[in-house]
């Protein structure tokens, strides 16, 4: 018994996501919002995992996402709160 698969493998497309591709993502979202990823590349007209959109929406073409390098605040943030924190991987602050 397992999950149903999110996708058919031998129709999804591997690799490097074209311009074209971003636009009919980003544009099918600007319309439809990102309710079911699993849909999504189907109704986009794309051949691309569900996973794969999720992916690329988050990481790369959100409007509020921040692309470049860091404001010297931010800097100087993350540098006063490595002196404090570190380099700790666990940082859940509710731990006593």
């Amino acid at each position: 018994m397992g999950r149903i698969p999110c996708c058919e493998r031998e129709n999804v497309k591997r690799g490097q996501w074209t311009l074209e591709e971003d636009n009919k993502l980003a544009s099918y979202i600007a319309q439809h919002g990102t309710r079911n990823w699993r849909l999504i590349p189907k109704n986009a007209g794309l051949q691309r995992c569900g996973k794969s959109c999720r992916l690329r929406w988050t990481n790369y073409l959100r409007p509020d996402l921040k692309h470049g390098e860091f404001s010297e605040a931010e800097e100087q943030t993350i540098v006063k709160l490595h002196a404090v924190v570190g380099n700790r991987q666990d940082c859940d602050t509710t731990r006593g």
